[in-house]
């Protein structure tokens, strides 16, 4: 058995989305001896630009843009919904394990996505080449209104011609009765936060958390925001299990969905 097995073994933690993300997560935690549970505390809306996202996606499949970015695998179902569909000439670039899988699903092309032993926002602009070449690009960015626009201003400060688009919201979705019970009786033992909207609906849902309850935030952004929100705390000398926590949601995917 591994080190981390015997640390997280027996250990239950909340997973606090669903979808392919969540899958991905709790395999890997599961793979490491933890007991998970899937209970969503976001969820995914209507955009607030949602004449503009038409307008974009009409160009996008009239072939206007060079390059199309995508670093949620949300964006997949948005594309669904809208029914898009891409045109030949237009490129795909992507980040994150849980986005590729859902593109790959839903029949959408891809280009260009980071290596998989560094599958990052920042990688994808190190690798991109064709950013680089003087050619001024066309791009439609599609994020999250939660999400820092790393990717985005990236490409704008290189001086390419960027359409971002809010391709959708991030909402608070309210813990069931059950999943409430089993936080506030410590049978969850762990929560893990993976966004800054994750760690606004732990503190908002959860304002009493037991002192043994392990808050497990994955992200320097995700930490700096439980930090200001008072959440970040890792119980008493428990630092090995939070860090086993950690490298396996790392090793499953990659957080840049909050780095658009």
């Amino acid at each position: 058995m591994s080190d981390q097995a015997k640390l997280l073994g027996g250990l239950r933690v909340l997973v606090p989305r669903g979808g392919i993300w969540g899958d991905l997560v709790s395999q890997a935690l599961r793979d490491r001896g933890a007991q998970t549970v899937i209970a969503p505390l976001v969820d995914f809306s209507h955009t607030s630009e949602e004449d503009k996202l038409v307008e974009a996606l009409k160009a996008l499949e009239s072939g206007e843009f060079d390059w199309m970015t995508a670093t949620s695998a949300t964006v997949a179902d948005v594309l669904k919904h809208h029914n898009a569909e891409f045109h030949e000439r237009t490129k795909v670039a992507i980040v994150g394990e849980a986005t590729a899988v859902a593109f790959r699903e839903a029949g959408y092309p891809v280009t260009l996505t980071p290596d998989e032993d560094n599958n990052t926002t920042f990688q994808l602009l190190k690798e991109w080449n064709e950013i680089d070449s003087g050619e001024v690009l066309r791009v439609l960015t599609l994020r999250s209104d939660v999400a820092t626009p790393v990717l985005t201003m990236g490409l704008i400060e290189r001086g390419h011609d960027v359409t971002q688009v809010l391709a959708f919201r991030t909402i608070g979705v309210p813990a069931s009765v059950h999943i409430r019970e089993d936080i506030d009786s410590g049978r969850i033992n762990a929560i893990l936060v993976a966004s800054a909207k994750i760690a606004e609906e732990v503190r908002k849902q959860f304002p009493k958390l037991p002192e043994n309850t392990l808050v497990v935030c994955v992200g320097e952004n995700t930490l700096a925001a439980a930090e200001e929100l008072e959440l970040s705390r890792n119980g008493i000398d428990r630092q090995a299990e939070v860090d086993a926590i950690i490298e396996a949601v790392e090793s499953a995917i990659d957080h840049s969905d909050m780095l658009d």
